[in-house]
């Protein structure tokens, strides 16, 4: 029995909100090169079962009109208040999810994850773009002009499984891989707790104002090995989830690129202070085609959890965006993910618009294990 079609938000100028009407795309699945597609997730370190809730739980997906993939269709909100217009408040088994257009925010115990569409960048972007469900997984194929192709696996909620880049004379580029770590875990259990690793370089040198720092010492610091040895690599999601990780890389603070209160917009007079990241970023993966950066996004303490995680991780993806749409930085080499107001750079409860702001960190070692981490 032929599978149904995957419903896609249109995206681009002239986008309309959610649940407008969709653009259908055909349900069989496109000739994807051997090896692409991810392997049967064997387990390694089984999930406890009596905490935590599950990716699959967590998304409560259902078959709800205007969900693609887990998510609330109409991912080309441009204006917070339509996000919180859209948003929808669900319970399921003791947890709470906020669906919201391209989100998935999940409260567990007072604690908040978020989840959002791995593929609205590349939408975004418009061009050759096509979403074909295969088994329980949905296969995104983003062909460039000039042949190369971008094929991103995620499972029916939308969690990010592969990424992979397939060049146009046959090599395959493997950029992040989330299959390796057995079946799916709950959020918390991503959580990976290690010790502080120690400082042997000035704490200027391991967080980088971009401001007052040379393009050369920004490039150093974003191709820059671990500053303590992790003994094995880590999933995405653990990245993501784990602070403990992400400290054992440097990182480069943008705070010329703010935003206004309740938005994740960078305004045009702002985009050229990226100019300066962007050409680190693409020096640092035309060495290394592999590289994946996080772009992390952050809020002052006004406001609640909730609004804070979702507008944090759209500043994260309104800059990574922008790095790609004004300086041709390779999408599938960047992550993004919003933290909200963890990490305040003004330790203040009050509006401050420091805190409002983009870090961007290299996680290649942190994903692909001791032997990249050089």
């Amino acid at each position: 029995m032929p599978l149904p079609p995957i419903v896609v938000p249109p995206t681009g100028p002239g986008a309309q909100p959610a649940l407008a009407a969709p653009v259908v795309v055909p349900s069989t699945i496109p000739a994807v090169p051997a090896g692409l597609l991810p392997k049967a997730r064997l387990p390694v370190n089984p999930p406890r079962q009596d905490r935590g809730i599950s990716p699959s739980t967590a998304a409560v997906i259902g078959l709800g009109a205007g969900l693609v993939g887990g998510f609330i269709a109409g991912n080309s909100v441009r204006q917070y208040d339509d996000v919180r217009r859209q948003r929808q408040e669900v319970d399921a088994s003791g947890f709470t999810i906020y669906r919201e257009p391209g989100r998935n925010i999940i409260r567990e115990n007072d604690v908040y994850f978020i989840q959002h569409d791995e593929t609205q960048r590349f939408r975004d972007l418009g061009g050759d773009i096509k979403t074909y469900r295969r088994d329980n997984t949905l296969v995104t194929t983003f062909r460039r002009a000039d042949g190369d192709e971008i094929i991103t696996i995620t499972d029916a909620n939308g969690r990010l499984l592969r990424r992979v880049k397939h060049n146009r004379d046959g090599r395959d580029i493997v950029l992040i891989d989330n299959t390796y770590e057995g079946p799916e875990r709950s959020y918390a259990d991503e959580i990976v707790l290690l010790p502080p690793p120690p400082l042997e370089i000035p704490a200027d040198r391991y967080i980088v104002d971009a401001d007052n720092a040379p393009e050369g010492f920004i490039y150093e610091t974003l191709t820059a090995p671990p500053v303590a040895p992790l003994s094995r690599r880590y999933t995405l999601d653990q990245v993501r989830a784990s602070p403990d990780l992400r400290n054992h890389m440097r990182s480069v603070d943008v705070t010329s690129v703010n935003f206004e209160t309740a938005s994740f917009e960078v305004t045009p007079d702002q985009a050229g202070r990226l100019a300066t990241i962007a050409q680190a970023l693409l020096q640092a993966i035309k060495k290394q085609p592999n590289e994946v950066f996080l772009i992390e996004g952050y809020t002052d303490a006004v406001g609640s959890d909730v609004d804070n995680l979702s507008l944090s991780d759209r500043r994260a993806q309104s800059v990574a965006t922008l790095l790609t749409q004004t300086y041709s930085v390779p999408p599938e080499n960047l992550a993004t993910q919003g933290f909200g107001k963890q990490n305040l750079k003004v330790k203040t409860n009050e509006a401050a618009r420091e805190n409002r702001r983009v870090t961007v960190r290299r996680i290649t070692p942190l994903l692909n294990g001791p032997q990249a981490q050089k």
